[in-house]
């Protein structure tokens, strides 16, 4: 009885610490430190330690979650009637995961993640993916020499803009910046289309010049202090006139200039 209620114990806060660091990894990336998972799960540092003996670890148990959830989005995709609505529902499902949780998409990207689980995700994942284009190919929904290969990579694209987009809808003004990556979601969802009578209305409005230069970061302080801090360490420039080019921000298009 002693032991089971140990067990219980020991899985209970092993749970309790994979919710609390997905919430933080969701948040704030990857920098969430072990302790402070302990601290958002209300467990011991001590705790923690015993149940993942260093951060990668707990990476590690968070990204076989999070592929196993993928797992189960493509099933779903596949058991559609529909092929290409199977389709845009993987997509629309995997990337509304991914933009939501900073931490996932820095994962799914490539970051923090062990060689094997690279290769043991790609088993999982990739043949549900291909079976998904197959269907969509099969029935005629899609261009013929659309890949699964394809939906990965534009995912890692959007992603990217989903991870750049994070935290950043005040200083851009837009309250729908975090949906931003769905326009051009629906922007390759046309383009794959064989036939295409009328195009798709795009679910978010683009930004502004000027929105576009506030999402990335112009005019952030730390990114001033980072390039003033990498000057005062540089050797003496002989460069002539480049060398007195100001910081990234102070270079970069005037607002209503178009974004090279």
């Amino acid at each position: 009885m002693g032991d089971t209620t140990l067990r219980k114990d020991v899985a209970r806060n092993r749970d309790l610490l994979l919710k609390a660091d997905r919430q933080l990894f969701a948040e704030r990336g990857l920098d969430a430190t072990l302790n402070d998972v302990a601290h958002r799960a209300g467990a011991g540092v001590g705790t923690a330690y015993r149940r993942f003996a260093d951060k990668d670890e707990l990476i590690e148990a968070i990204y076989v979650q999070q592929v196993e959830e993928l797992e189960a989005v493509l099933h779903e995709a596949l058991a559609c009637p529909d092929p290409w609505d199977g389709l845009v529902l993987y997509l629309e499902r995997s990337l509304a995961v991914r933009a939501q949780d900073l931490g996932m998409a820095q994962i799914l990207s490539g970051q923090y993640r062990r060689p094997e689980k690279h290769d043991w995700s790609r088993d999982r994942l990739a043949p549900l993916v291909n079976q998904v284009v197959d269907r969509a190919r099969a029935a005629g929904a899609v261009r013929d020499d659309l890949t699964g290969v394809d939906l990965i990579l534009v995912q890692v694209s959007l992603t990217a803009l989903a991870k750049v987009a994070h935290g950043r809808a005040d200083a851009v003004g837009r309250g729908d910046l975090a949906e931003l990556y769905r326009r051009y979601l629906w922007v390759f969802l046309d383009g794959i289309r064989p036939d295409r009578d009328d195009a798709t209305p795009l679910p978010v409005p683009s930004l502004t010049t000027q929105q576009v230069h506030l999402m990335l970061g112009a005019g952030s302080s730390g990114d001033q202090q980072d390039w003033i801090i990498a000057r005062t360490r540089r050797a003496p420039c002989r460069m002539g006139s480049r060398c007195r080019a100001g910081p990234p921000a102070a270079r970069t298009a005037a607002p209503g200039a178009p974004v090279g």
